[in-house]
Order: C-alpha cells, then structure tokens, then sequence
C-alpha cells in the first residue's frame, strides 16, 4: 500500500514552471493562490525536491496554522544538499528529509529517511504508508513530479495554466529531468477545466 498522490502545479501559457535560472516566477492568480492554500490542508503531507529548496526556500506550511496543525513537509534529497537553515527545516511542522542510502547528512529538526543508492521512492512511499501518512501533495519540481510519473505513482493531477509567456529551452516544465520517452506517452483522464482569473485550472486523474 502507498498513499494517494495528487501532483498540483502551475505553470507558463508556454508551458515553463520557471525561468532558465530556474528561480520561481509568479504564475499563479490570487485566486490560485487561495485554491492551493485550502488543498493543502486536505493531504497529510507536502512533498517537493531539493531542487524547489534551493531555488525557492519555502515554507511548505500554511500561514497561520500552529505546528500540530501544518501538515508533515517532505524533501526528495539524494546527497543531502538541503541548507542547516532552509525555511523547511525550522519549528513550523514536522518534516521528513529523504535521502540515499549512501547519505549520511541529518538536521536537527528533521526526520531522516534513507532509501536505495538514488532513493527507491516505491520503497518510500510504502514506508511512509506505514507511518501513517495516507496522502501526499506533491507540488514539484518538474524532476520530482517525473519520477512520479514515470513510477505510476500519480493519483491526481491538477496544473493551474498562468496568462504569461516565459520562454527558454532550457526552462523547467512540469515533467522535467533527464529525458524519457513513453511509447505512446501517460494518458490521463480528464476531469475539469476552471476558470480562476486570469488562468485555467486544468484537473485530471490516473486511468
């Protein structure tokens, strides 16, 4: 058993999670903005890659909500590379950091997970199952939601499509990472199409 897992995103009219830099731009309306603030509190856990820590430094938490009320933040990180001081790592919520096997970091107010040479997320997600853990929001990078993906992971899909053009081949998209190619790609089911100002939430669900 695994906990079901609902990828939420939002990118580019031209399909880019962001800037060649990679650094976060404002997609999402404000509409958007309130959606995800609500989904959040839906799923036990918010998971993101490194990647996201690094670029971005969330909080992974929603404001004004104490530490037993925020939901568990959980970081795909291979080697270790989340910062001592990373927003994720303070006393807001709990939080699980995922590394290989191999790792040998750990952070003082963190949970430590160590899975496979490159981290077995099948092996992952079950154990985190057994935790008790029944559902996580997956809300990127684009590497994480491929491996996802590319698993059969993914319960749910939901990507809020913003009204700006970013630009650049070597910008992240939703499904990133080394290349990968499905003979006849992931078929997903289509749900919905909503209007949230100036952009389109575009829903869909694992066949």
């Amino acid at each position: 058993m695994r906990p079901f897992i609902h990828i939420n995103c939002a990118m580019s009219a031209d399909g880019k999670l962001a800037g060649s830099d990679r650094k976060q731009v404002r997609i999402s309306s404000s509409e958007d903005k309130t959606r995800v603030k609500g989904l959040r509190m839906e799923y036990d856990a918010i998971l993101v890659g490194v990647g996201t820590i690094i670029a971005d430094d969330p909080h992974l938490t929603v404001k004004g909500r104490s530490f037993e009320e925020n939901q568990i933040r959980i970081v795909l990180d291979p080697k270790g590379r989340t910062p001592k001081d990373a927003l994720v790592v303070n006393d807001a919520a709990r939080t699980i950091i995922v590394t290989s096997s191999e790792c040998t970091e750990t952070w003082d107010n963190a949970d430590v997970i160590r899975s496979g040479k490159n981290i077995d997320l099948v092996d992952v997600m079950n154990r985190l199952y057994e935790t008790g853990i029944g559902s996580i929001l997956v809300e990127g990078g684009g590497e994480t939601i491929s491996s996802f993906f590319r698993l059969g992971l993914v319960d749910k899909y939901t990507v809020f499509v913003g009204n700006l053009i970013i630009g650049g081949r070597l910008s992240p998209t939703p499904v990133d990472g080394d290349g990968w190619v499905r003979e006849e790609g992931i078929t997903l089911k289509f749900e919905s199409c909503e209007k949230l100002g100036d952009g389109a939430l575009l829903t869909y669900s694992s066949e």
